[in-house]
């Protein structure tokens, strides 16, 4: 399935300001808000849908990749929410502060749904970011990789929870569960609600009564993960791939964190790379040159044939076309650029050399010059060489 454009999403164009996005998703949340859409499918999808663009085209560093590579730039960099509340717990602070409660104004117009993901939200797991090398031949056509990251992961034995048993845990007194330490202060103006994290549980709302005896409490141990990673064609050094909830496990079962692939090029022995074309060096011989010769030459996809026109000259560049890397985000691929060198050998025998001063009293093979129409071109041409 095809999915939509993200400004059209947002009914937004694509040199709107931050504060304009965030004005737009505001509104068009509250329209398909489920708890306004009571049973309506169709406006839960949109909403989600809504979130997805905007936590997008929010992030300037994500705008910037969807606005150059379009959905396939951003490949794994939304989240694609499933669930309402991850959705609330992510974005609700962009509604405002209602007066007074300290929740946004999702809680006041809807009853406070974001308030079941405190304790995920403070023991989400870190993210983690790891280095993967490839060839240009895997950067070329894309490639799945196996990598191997020791990270923390649920603890197996109390299933991430940090308890002996199903039952370790006890409702925290001093917040009575809620995770939340409200105190009220009255002035002149009116009463004032300063809520913050109860330090006694940690926001959690609940205590351990008898820690698990494998993890200590913690909820997660330290592992070694097998983890396979998609890479499409045409990325680039410095790109990264965001594979969603593959960090770190959170503490006692919150959401855990991300893993950011970043991409490394290995250096290749035949080609230099410039955007998603290659270039190769090609060294012929005199005889070569003077004559044409048919030659092979290698390629991202092994080796293909070449023809050295008759009077080619050092430094003439062949073009290969489709023979270069895959677009990241467009149909089709670059080219491999051949920069043809004409090889002068250092030393020459004795009969070589006869040879050598018989062909030069040929007119073919005395240097002609040439004056260019344009003696300012000749000047820049002559700056640019020897400064």
């Amino acid at each position: 399935m095809t999915k939509r454009d993200y400004y059209e999403i947002l009914s937004v164009g694509k040199n709107s300001t931050t504060d304009e996005i965030k004005t737009s998703y505001r509104k068009l949340a509250m329209k398909y808000h489920p708890d306004k859409n009571p049973g309506n499918a169709e406006a839960e999808e949109k909403f989600k849908e809504l979130a997805e663009a905007y936590e997008i085209l929010s992030d300037p560093n994500k705008r910037q990749r969807y606005d150059q590579f379009g959905h396939q730039g951003v490949n794994g960099g939304a989240h694609g929410f499933d669930n309402i509340n991850d959705i609330f717990s992510q974005f609700g602070d962009i509604f405002g502060r209602s007066g007074g409660s300290g929740g946004s104004i999702f809680d006041e117009f809807f009853g406070g749904s974001q308030r079941g993901s405190r304790r995920e939200q403070n023991n989400q797991g870190s993210d983690m970011k790891i280095n993967l090398k490839l060839t240009l031949e895997e950067i070329a056509e894309g490639v799945e990789k196996t990598i191997k990251v020791k990270k923390l992961k649920n603890c197996s034995k109390c299933e991430g929870s940090g308890a002996k048993s199903k039952s370790g845990y006890s409702k925290c007194s001093h917040c009575n569960g809620t995770g939340e330490i409200r105190q009220a202060t009255r002035s002149i103006f009116g009463q004032f609600i300063n809520v913050s994290m109860c330090n006694y549980c940690g926001g959690e709302g609940r205590i351990i009564k008898e820690k698990c005896d494998e993890c200590n409490g913690d909820g997660r141990v330290r592992s070694e993960s097998t983890i396979k990673v998609t890479v499409p064609h045409g990325v680039s050094e410095g790109n990264y791939i965001p594979l969603r909830g593959q960090g770190n496990a959170g503490l006692r079962g919150g959401h855990p964190g991300d893993l950011l692939v970043f991409i490394e090029e290995e250096q290749h022995k035949d080609f230099i790379r410039n955007e998603d074309d290659i270039y190769y060096n090609l060294e012929v011989s005199i005889v070569d040159a003077i004559m044409g010769a048919d030659v092979v030459v290698p390629t991202l996809n092994g080796k293909a044939k070449l023809t050295v026109e008759p009077g080619t000259e050092s430094g003439k560049l062949l073009r290969m076309k489709d023979k270069g890397i895959k677009h990241l985000n467009a149909h089709g691929r670059g080219d491999q650029i051949v920069r043809v060198n004409v090889h002068i050998p250092k030393k020459v025998t004795a009969k070589e050399k006869e040879l050598l001063k018989e062909l030069s009293k040929s007119e073919n093979f005395k240097p002609k010059h040439t004056v260019p129409k344009d003696k300012k071109s000749e000047k820049n041409f002559f700056k640019n060489v020897f400064h």
